[in-house]
């Protein structure tokens, strides 16, 4: 009886789009570009969705977190615009995210993230963590099929920007403001990035069982590699 409500538990407990407790995490590998010295012509830019990706890092909590497991969501499919202008603060850019192409703890994302994420996970876990995730109580991915990203102001240097950004999950608008570094060649702009986001400044509500004794912290961990070609 005991193992049936644990195995309950695990699957239920992991289902949101849940958050990290904010442990220091290093930014996504990206090539060895040399540092940016100024910005590429101005003009309109896609998103390479290819080589861009989200991740986000999600950690257990409560008193009986054992229970449970840390999870890695990853997304390839990110596509976007960047509009540059003749300066930081007249470029911006847009993206949108597919929910629907989250993957749940891919082996190679759980080993490159560390001992936090020790251990593969059975497909079933994987496959009732994205189920409920991707359910109308969390990113409703039926009625809004993509989180949507936009640059409202940037501020800051070449290798240290900063973007207020606003968010849009499941019908709720969020202002984040998101610190990233810009790398670069002739060819390719790479925009890198951390931060830590609290699932209720979107609109979400952290998932809790059995009176908070096993839960999803309120902040997740968000780490970003969004590549540009530039020509």
């Amino acid at each position: 009886m005991f193992e049936r409500i644990a195995v309950a538990v695990l699957v239920l407990s992991l289902s949101a789009c849940a958050a990290p407790r904010p442990h220091p995490v290093a930014p996504l590998p990206i090539q060895p570009f040399s540092s940016l010295q100024a910005l590429p012509p101005a003009g309109s830019y896609q998103v390479d969705s290819q080589n861009s990706e989200l991740r986000v890092l999600v950690y257990r909590a409560g008193a009986l977190a054992n229970l449970g497991h840390n999870h890695v969501m990853v997304n390839h499919a990110v596509t976007g615009v960047v509009q540059v202008g003749g300066s930081i603060p007249e470029s911006s850019f847009s993206l949108e995210v597919p929910v629907e192409s989250f993957v749940v703890d891919d082996a190679d994302a759980r080993r490159e993230e560390g001992g936090d994420f020790t251990g593969d996970i059975p497909e079933d876990a994987k496959a009732g963590t994205r189920r409920n995730m991707l359910s109308a109580a969390q990113l409703n991915a039926a009625e809004f099929p993509e989180i949507r990203v936009a640059g409202a102001t940037l501020s800051g240097t070449l290798d240290a920007l900063n973007a207020d950004l606003t968010i849009s999950v499941a019908g709720h608008e969020a202002s984040v403001s998101a610190p990233f570094s810009l790398q670069g060649d002739a060819h390719t702009l790479t925009a890198v990035g951390s931060l830590a986001l609290r699932q209720t400044a979107l609109g979400i509500t952290p998932y809790s069982l059995l009176h908070g004794a096993l839960q999803v912290d309120d902040v997740m961990q968000l780490k970003f590699r969004i590549v540009v070609p530039i020509g």
